[in-house]
């Protein structure tokens, strides 16, 4: 059966491209967010297998976002999404429970490695 996905991005385009690469390569894409407060709603609604998550969006972040649905599910699976030079986020979100990062542009080779590294 294909694991269940949630795409957190407050960029559409950046959604669409996850969601492509996911899709080709058997996920499920299950729900799409593009807000830490729609994020951590979605995953309550949807229980994903796993969660990508952009680290840098309005309303509420994605570190913060990725705290609130760790203490939901301690057992939460969420790959961090960042851009070139947030490195120091990168680190809060990995002490804050995050199993990976991939760095934007997208590569789909990385992408898919952290996703099923992440869900093995």
């Amino acid at each position: 059966m294909a694991k269940k996905v949630l795409i957190v991005d407050d960029a559409a385009f950046m959604r669409m491209m996850i969601k492509d690469i996911l899709t080709k390569n058997g996920y499920d894409v299950v729900g799409e967010a593009q807000d830490g407060n729609e994020a951590v709603a979605k995953y309550k609604e949807l229980t994903p297998d796993l969660v990508t998550m952009d680290i840098t969006m309005p309303e509420k972040d994605g570190i913060t976002a990725l705290k609130e649905i760790k203490e939901e599910n301690g057992n939460a699976v969420i790959i961090m999404c960042s851009a070139m030079g947030q490195q120091a986020m990168v680190i809060d979100a990995i002490q804050a429970g995050a199993k990976d990062f991939i760095v934007k542009p997208f590569q789909a080779e990385r992408v898919i490695e952290a996703i099923s590294k992440a869900l093995s």
